[in-house]
């Protein structure tokens, strides 16, 4: 007996060895890792702009609250754009190739990054791009190098934008399965999809204006790039004139159908290098990373927050993919009582979501702006919520193909009734009170409980115009009139006088800068997130999350689906989100 217990103490003893071993080894990869070397930039480079990892404007700050551990990540889309910027005048650099780019960016941060290109190429340094492939959107991107290739028996996807809107009122009336739907606003289409088994007119008609409005954006950088008549370019996207590299050459589209050996041999050329050697390259994630550590002036005391709200208004502290109010008051506190900080531009990229945290937000924004100078700067959407928190800012900037507006709230509610019958489940409740019980999904929506969501969405609404018309010196009636849950593009709604210029982010500083009276300034990022040990063992592969492996064994786009059912369903209290999920094709 004893021995068998001798040899479980020892056994246990191993396990906690090898435990404590294996997570003191895997703390010290990660804080190693954070002072890794950087990259070296060799004379005569080009920098290799692949964005396939590129996802947010911001890459994010986290403070890992189990011990003392700081991480900051350089893989943002604003330290992409700022390492092109620097690079106009880094003699190492010569040049941008642009190789088989995959983008996972959106429209407005497209657009962001092709004008950052556009003034490296007017620096005098060369942009080249590579294809086997464009798709409309990398193609928009692309389109403003010197030079673009394609592979000989490559496509160019060109023909003009769409989308397509999901709808499940069939399968609610089969399943049993449905959502009751309380909402205020004709255009306020997120439910839509609950209600009917088509586009509304209304929905139909702020859709066409918004694809139209963002095609022609897109068209207008494209004319001035290729030089080709955005009359003709219509032309071109109707007849499908561009479907083969030879068609697309002969419109002026592209200028060279050749194989990628052509391409690096044509850069070594205008590198001046031998056919017979490779020209030096550098990521351009590893020369963001250098700039961001290399390059920092902490010798002008002025500074400008910059702080970034991006993804779905959550609950909670926030992370770079969704906004908490946690991160975010954090942030505008913390830049309010800093006496260094002069004015704050806030960064929106956000659908909407939660109504009060959105005002809580709101609320912040409202102390800071009395004691300093508050911009906004919106990039490929602040819908709903999104516009909430940017509506009392002194001045707002917007991308013309930004999605802005939705100015309409509403509520879901599941209801299994007809499900829980069909399948023999029966529900009764016991009250003290008439309105004692709380929503079941398991019984009927009567009127009184619908009248009181009713109310509570009539209230929010209310409170949401309000906040836009005292933020935008306009009346409730001519915010109702242009609200109602409709989306706008960023250019029109400078017309209607939701923003107050069309400019991206430098734009939004300088009107910050000149706001608070100040020349010389750095930025400072915000938000830092808290986090605890558990994220970096799901950081490792250590913590697999279901959503994971779900997206695993489904693929990308049925977890998608799957995820647009599921947070529609789970959305608690009342919503002042983007009126549907939009994908632009």
């Amino acid at each position: 007996m004893r021995f068998l217990s001798n040899v479980l103490a020892t056994v246990t003893g191993l396990f906690v060895f090898f435990m404590i071993l294996f997570f003191g080894l895997l703390l010290i990869g990660v804080l190693a890792g954070g002072d890794s070397e950087v990259v070296q930039v060799k004379g005569s480079s080009v920098i290799e702009l692949d964005l396939s990892k590129i996802n947010y404007d911001y890459a994010g700050k986290t403070n890992y609250k189990d011990f003392q551990f700081f991480e900051d990540q350089h893989d943002g889309l604003s330290d992409v754009i700022k390492a092109i910027e620097y690079a106009q005048t880094d003699t190492d650099i010569k040049g941008i190739s642009i190789i088989n780019n995959s983008s996972n960016l959106g429209i407005a941060q497209t657009k962001a990054l092709r004008d950052a290109l556009g003034k490296f190429k007017n620096s005098g340094k060369f942009v080249y791009s590579y294809a086997d492939v464009y798709s409309q959107k990398d193609y928009y991107l692309n389109s403003v190098a010197n030079t673009m290739y394609v592979n000989p028996i490559g496509e160019i996807d060109f023909k003009g934008l769409s989308t397509e809107i999901m709808f499940f009122k069939d399968f609610q009336e089969k399943s049993g399965l449905k959502m009751e739907v309380i909402r205020h606003g004709k255009y306020k289409s997120a439910v839509e999809p609950f209600l009917e088994n088509q586009m509304s007119e209304a929905n139909r008609e702020q859709t066409m204006a918004l694809l139209n409005s963002i095609w022609n954006s897109l068209l207008t950088d494209i004319s001035v790039s290729r030089k080709v008549s955005e009359t003709r370019l219509n032309e071109i996207a109707t007849g499908l004139l561009a479907r083969s590299p030879e068609m697309a050459l002969k419109e002026k589209l592209i200028d060279k159908i050749a194989y990628e050996d052509v391409y690096h041999a044509d850069i070594r050329k205008a590198l001046k290098v031998d056919a017979d050697k490779d020209y030096n390259k550098v990521s351009i994630e590893d020369y963001a990373e250098k700039i961001a550590v290399s390059t920092g002036d902490y010798s002008t005391k002025d500074k400008i927050a910059i702080i970034y709200a991006q993804g779905e208004i959550l609950s909670g502290e926030g992370d770079v993919s969704f906004i908490g109010e946690g991160s975010m008051r954090r942030s505008l506190q913390e830049a309010r009582k800093d006496k260094n900080v002069k004015a704050i531009v806030l960064r929106i990229d956000s659908p909407g979501g939660n109504a009060l945290t959105s005002e809580l937000i709101w609320r912040e924004i409202e102390l800071t702006k009395k004691e300093k100078p508050v911009v906004v700067s919106m990039g490929n959407l602040a819908a709903s919520g999104g516009y909430y928190i940017a509506c009392n800012a002194h001045k707002i900037y917007a991308e013309s193909n930004t999605i802005t507006g939705s100015i309409g709230v509403f509520g879901t509610l599941p209801n299994f009734t007809q499900a829980a019958n069909k399948y023999g489940i029966n529900t009764q409740q016991l009250k003290t009170h008439e309105r004692a019980n709380n929503y079941s999904p398991f019984v009927s929506l009567d009127d009184n409980t619908r009248a009181y969501y009713q109310e509570s969405v009539e209230k929010i609404y209310s409170i949401f115009v309000n906040r836009v018309a005292k933020g935008r010196n306009m009346s409730f009636a001519q915010v109702d009139s242009i609200g109602q849950g409709r989306v706008w593009s960023g250019k029109d709604a400078l017309r209607i006088g939701l923003v107050d210029k069309i400019g991206g982010m430098d734009d939004a500083l300088k009107e910050a800068a000149s706001l608070a009276k100040i020349k010389e300034y750095r930025t400072q990022d915000f938000p830092e997130y808290e986090k605890s040990f558990e994220d970096i063992l799901a950081q490792f592969g250590l913590a697999q999350s279901k959503e994971s492996l779900m997206k695993e064994e489904l693929g990308e786009e049925n977890y998608l689906i799957l995820q647009r059912l599921k947070r529609l369903s789970q959305l608690k209290g009342v919503q002042a989100i983007m009126p549907y999920e939009i994908k632009i094709n």
